[in-house]
């Protein structure tokens, strides 16, 4: 095989998709016949993660008999930050439930998590994967129920240790706590509080989730044992991967088949829907893509064709954001075809509630950024933050999935997924839409509401229910 062209002097990250069926024996020689280094080979989907600096690696790697193309990954990327700008007010917190701060957890009470909490706080034997930023396993209401076993760090593409300090940004101790909090005096409690939970971190420290990053998760969650995965980020190089795009394509395709790969392992896949107000089912526009390097974002029009990932896989549980009044949040993304559930994320425009104005109340990591000052609560010297999102949203459908899995015993991905959508509280889209109209959607086109009671585009089948879940 011929060598690369030319040493570029900068290690690019390259997907190495094969093509369906095709063994990837012998890609380590391969990789290196290209001018590359093999960072992982997960055969049992037919991807390859390698790194090179070689100008022509791609095109030396596309000509290997199997391989159906090879694409970088390099610079590219997709960070979902959350809504959490503004004031927290410092009013007076509501009625004590649970632990220290638990009377400023609306979002459990909405969901009726201390009723459910009567009949089952979760089972030991219930893993969740919280695939993230990272994870905080020091902090005091993570560390009883972390699993440091099923754990592990995807960064650099291939599964290593999960250290000390490895959640910098602070987002993926937040998911997690909504999912698994422990009942334990202190701070917050989570819907699950008696589950295992895994970290899995899978971006790097400036929260961006690179396609080997996300393959490499769910191929660790399908071999290690997790029953259901939280997702509360955007993959692929833009926000709307379409598939009319050869090396697009190439990555959609590489990671469908390891969500599809942890699937057929037993997974259920939870994802949020996203922070920008659109319709996923009929988009348009994409003015955010791709957003690394800074300042790099080109407008497009998009279609059908144009996919996110993971909330749009086949199989995945998408989940929208509601606040203290139960409408949609302000931010939510929605859409007919991936919209299943919705759960609390709050709101601080439109639906506010102290302390925090509306926004939800969960674990932090001692070296987090993402939270500021005013949003900081320092309990017993364990960190809290209020943040709102549909990154928040997703954890709250994922504990349900964990409570419903507690109660029932062992069920499908399909089952479970099935049972989730039951275990909620039907919202109708709202008459008036009219407090939305500050807020449109990308394409600068109002938001809309599509669909009954039974299922619409904003609620999918509605908010989801603890206590329904485990009766």
């Amino acid at each position: 095989m011929p060598s690369a062209s030319a040493d570029t002097g900068v290690q690019s990250t390259y997907v190495v998709l094969y093509t369906a069926g095709a063994k990837t024996t012998g890609a380590d020689q391969a990789v290196a016949s290209a001018g590359g280094t093999l960072v992982a080979s997960y055969s049992a989907i037919g991807v390859v993660i390698a790194r090179s600096s070689q100008s022509g690696f791609a095109a030396a790697m596309s000509r290997t008999k199997g391989v159906e193309s090879a694409v970088a990954t390099s610079g590219l990327g997709i960070k979902a930050p959350d809504i959490s700008a503004g004031d927290a007010a410092g009013a007076t917190p509501l009625a004590a439930w649970g632990d220290s701060l638990s009377g400023a957890q609306w979002n459990m009470r909405q969901i009726n998590v201390p009723q459910a909490h009567a009949i089952t706080p979760g089972s030991r034997s219930v893993l969740v994967g919280d695939i993230d930023t990272g994870l905080d396993f020091t902090h005091p209401d993570l560390a009883p129920n972390f699993d440091a076993a099923n754990s592990t760090d995807c960064s650099s593409g291939a599964p290593q240790n999960l250290a000390v300090g490895n959640d910098v940004s602070g987002h993926g101790t937040h998911t997690a706590g909504i999912i698994a909090a422990a009942a334990n005096g202190t701070g917050v409690v989570g819907v699950a509080p008696n589950v295992r939970i895994a970290g899995i971190k899978s971006s790097n420290d400036d929260g961006y989730f690179f396609p080997e990053m996300v393959i490499c998760s769910f191929v660790w969650a399908a071999t290690h044992g997790v029953d259901v995965t939280n997702n509360s980020y955007f993959a692929d190089p833009w926000l709307f991967n379409c598939r009319n795009d050869a090396g697009q394509r190439a990555i959609w395709n590489a990671e469908r088949r390891a969500i599809g790969y942890a699937q057929s392992k037993g997974v259920l896949v939870v994802a949020s829907e996203g922070n920008d107000a659109t319709d996923l089912s009929h988009p348009t526009t994409d003015v955010i893509s791709p957003d690394f390097p800074p300042n790099s974002e080109v407008e497009r029009n998009i279609t059908n064709a144009c996919a996110v990932v993971p909330v749009e896989v086949p199989g995945v549980v998408g989940v929208t954001a509601t606040g203290s009044k139960r409408l949609k949040a302000y931010y939510s993304s929605y859409g007919t075809s991936t919209a299943d559930v919705a759960a609390p994320g709050g709101d601080r425009r439109l639906q506010i509630v102290e302390p925090g104005g509306g926004r939800v109340l969960s674990t932090f990591s001692s070296v987090g950024t993402i939270c500021a000052a005013n949003l900081t609560v320092v309990e017993n010297g364990a960190k809290y933050c209020y943040l709102q999102g549909t990154s928040m949203a997703g954890p709250h459908a994922t504990g349900v999935a964990a409570l419903l899995l507690s109660a029932h015993g062992d069920m499908s991905p399909g089952a479970l997924s099935a049972g989730v959508q039951q275990s909620t509280n039907a919202l109708s889209c709202p008459a008036d839409l009219s407090i939305y109209a500050p807020f449109p959607q990308n394409s600068g086109a109002p938001q809309s509401c599509q669909g009954g009671s039974a299922h619409n585009s904003w609620y999918g089948s509605g908010e989801v229910d603890a206590l329904k879940a485990v009766s």
